[in-house]
């Protein structure tokens, strides 16, 4: 199994999470997206939108987006679920509140700060550092909000670790990366600090990975 990906990129992050959760071995190779290698031939070859992550399986073609990377692992290596199973009381339920909390972070929030967005405010619309950095605290600030109020009170967002812990602690690395306050979701920082005992969350951590520079840049 090899993974496309970047040591800071959210998306990348999230799928290094639910393969390090499932105890899947897998070679990362790195695409440096600050040296444009997502727009080589080659890299397009294996995913033609030029972004990451791609993962490719026993030698299959690729699969892109993390949503669908997340969805194909769940179901082909089912042995370490990440989503309750529906034969359990309010399984179903769990698995759809679950797959909302990935989705309004995945869908709504953090393309919202990818980098390509924010050149874009940059380039075409004259947008400085202050104007992009109020963009980015609205949206970060609006969609942890409200998973605040979407997960538990115990545990991992919804209890035991899930797919919706895979989407949120990246999130929340974005998040003090762009040095946005955290202090008004208390329940969400409980969930961050459970993930920052577990070996799972360490390994796939940015700082841990191969292509973190010894000074990560900005």
């Amino acid at each position: 199994m090899e993974l496309y990906g970047y040591y800071r990129s959210t998306s990348s992050y999230r799928v290094r999470i639910v393969l390090a959760l499932k105890g899947l071995a897998y070679t990362s190779i790195p695409v440096n997206l600050l040296k444009a290698a997502h727009k080589e031939h080659d890299y397009l070859a294996i995913n033609p939108q030029a972004r990451v992550p791609a993962l490719l399986d026993q030698g299959n073609e690729a699969i892109i987006q993390s949503p669908a990377i997340i969805e194909y692992l769940e179901e082909r290596y089912p042995e370490t679920p990440l989503l309750p199973s529906t034969l359990q009381t309010d399984g179903l339920l769990t698995r759809a509140k679950i797959r909302s909390v990935a989705a309004l972070i995945a869908c709504d929030v953090h393309p919202l700060h990818n980098v390509s967005v924010l050149n874009y405010l940059r380039q075409h619309y004259q947008c400085s550092d202050d104007a992009i950095n109020a963009w980015i605290s609205e949206w970060i600030g609006q969609g942890l909000a409200a998973v605040e109020q979407l997960i538990g009170d115990v545990g991992y967002c919804f209890g035991q670790v899930s797919v919706a812990d895979a989407y949120l602690i990246p999130q929340l690395y974005a998040a003090r990366r762009f040095n946005v306050p955290l202090d008004a979701y208390p329940k969400i920082l409980r969930v961050e600090a459970l993930a920052e005992q577990h070996g799972a969350f360490i390994d796939a951590h940015p700082k841990n990975q191969v292509d973190c520079p010894e000074t990560p840049q900005s």
